[in-house]
C-alpha cells in the first residue's frame, strides 16, 4: 500500500469541499481533495440552479461543480478520483485509506461527504429525476409556479415542503402512509389550515406517470387497495435524507439519524483536527449556499488548528 502525507484532506467534492478547497488553496494550506463516488455531488444531478448568488441567470448543476472545481484547482489544490473508503481518528496525525489501496497521514481532515435523498424504490422516479420529480421544494419549487404537485411524507420535512409548495401552486396533495403525521403539532396544524394541501391518508405511491415529464402519480389507499390517478406536474420526495458518515461512525460523535455534530457555530468535531461541513453535519437546511459557507468555516478552522500545532512545536 502506498503511503503519503498531507496537511488538509478533504473528504467529499460537493459545494462544500470545494469551497473549503479554495480557502485552504489560498491560505497556503496545499489540499489533496478526493472526490468520492459522486463527484460534485447532488448538484450533478440538478438540471437548473437558480438560488445560489452570483448566477442572475440560473446555472446548470454540472457545469456550476465544474466552475467550483476549476476554482479550486485554479489556487493549487490537488483533486483527484477516487473513494476514501476507511478512517483511523484514534491517533494523530489521522489516517484515511483511498479506494483500498493508499494510505493518507493528515495533519487535518475537513469532512464534505453530504448526504443522500431517499427514495421510493420505484422505477418511474428515475425515469422523470428533473422531468418533475425532486427531493428539494425549495431549490425546485419555484419550476412549477401555477401547477398541481404532490408531496410524499408524513414528516416535518414533508410538511415544510407541502406549505412552501402551497404558496406557489394552485394545489398541492400531500401522500401519508399511516393514518396520522410524525410531524411535529405545529407543523401539522399548519399543514391542515392550508386550504389548498389536501391531505391523503393510508395512502403510497404505486407509479408517476406521464411522458417525457411528469403528468400524474397513481396512488393507492393501503387499507381499501382503492386506487385513483391524482394529476399533478411536480413529484417532490420528503421522506428523509441518508448522511454519507458510515465510515467515520467509530470515531465521531453522529446524532441518532447519521448526521456528525459539530461544535455550535464552527465546523468543529470531537476529534481535534477533524472538521465536519456541508449535508454531512446539517440535517435543517441542506441547500448548496449553506453548505459552501461551512465549507469556508471548515478550511477556516482547520488552518486554526494548524497554525496553533505549529506553535505548539516551537
Amino acid at each position: 500500500m502506498t503511503q503519503e502525507n498531507v496537511k488538509v484532506l478533504i473528504i467529499g467534492s460537493g459545494p462544500a469541499g470545494y469551497t473549503a478547497a479554495i480557502y485552504a488553496a489560498r491560505a497556503g494550506l496545499s489540499p489533496v481533495l478526493y472526490t468520492g463516488g459522486q463527484p460534485g455531488g447532488q448538484l450533478t444531478i440538478t438540471n437548473d440552479v437558480e438560488n445560489f448568488p452570483g448566477y442572475p441567470d440560473g446555472i446548470n448543476g454540472p457545469q456550476m461543480m465544474t466552475d467550483l472545481q476549476k476554482q479550486a484547482e485554479r489556487f493549487g489544490t490537488d483533486i483527484r478520483f477516487g473513494m476514501v473508503t476507511s478512517v483511523d481518528f484514534s491517533g494523530y496525525p489521522h489516517k484515511a485509506i483511498v479506494d483500498e489501496k493508499h494510505e493518507i497521514t493528515a495533519e487535518s481532515v475537513i469532512i464534505s461527504t453530504g448526504a443522500a435523498a431517499k427514495y421510493l424504490g420505484i422505477p418511474s422516479e428515475e425515469k422523470f429525476a428533473n422531468k418533475g420529480v425532486s427531493a428539494c421544494a425549495v431549490c425546485d419549487g419555484f419550476f412549477y409556479k401555477g401547477m398541481d404537485v404532490a408531496v410524499v411524507g408524513g414528516g416535518d420535512s414533508a410538511a415544510e415542503e407541502a406549505t412552501y409548495l402551497a404558496n406557489l401552486c394552485p394545489k398541492v396533495y400531500l401522500i401519508v402512509r399511516r393514518d396520522e403525521m410524525r410531524a411535529s403539532k405545529i407543523m401539522q396544524k399548519r399543514v391542515e389550515n392550508t386550504p389548498n394541501i389536501e391531505i391523503l391518508w393510508n395512502t403510497e405511491t404505486e407509479e408517476i406517470l406521464g411522458g417525457d415529464q411528469v403528468e400524474g402519480v397513481r396512488v393507492v389507499n393501503n387499507q381499501t387497495g382503492e386506487k385513483k390517478e391524482l394529476s399533478v406536474q411536480g413529484f417532490f420526495l420528503a421522506i428523509g435524507h441518508t448522511p454519507n458518515t458510515e465510515i467515520f461512525k467509530d470515531y465521531l460523535d453522529l446524532d441518532d439519524t447519521g448526521y456528525i455534530q459539530v461544535q455550535p457555530g464552527s465546523s468543529k468535531t470531537n476529534v481535534e483536527g477533524v472538521f465536519a461541513t456541508g449535508d454531512a453535519a446539517d440535517k435543517i437546511y441542506r441547500q448548496a449556499v449553506t453548505a459552501a459557507g461551512t465549507g469556508c468555516m471548515g478550511a477556516l478552522d482547520a488552518e486554526k488548528f494548524l497554525a496553533a500545532k505549529e506553535l505548539e512545536a516551537v
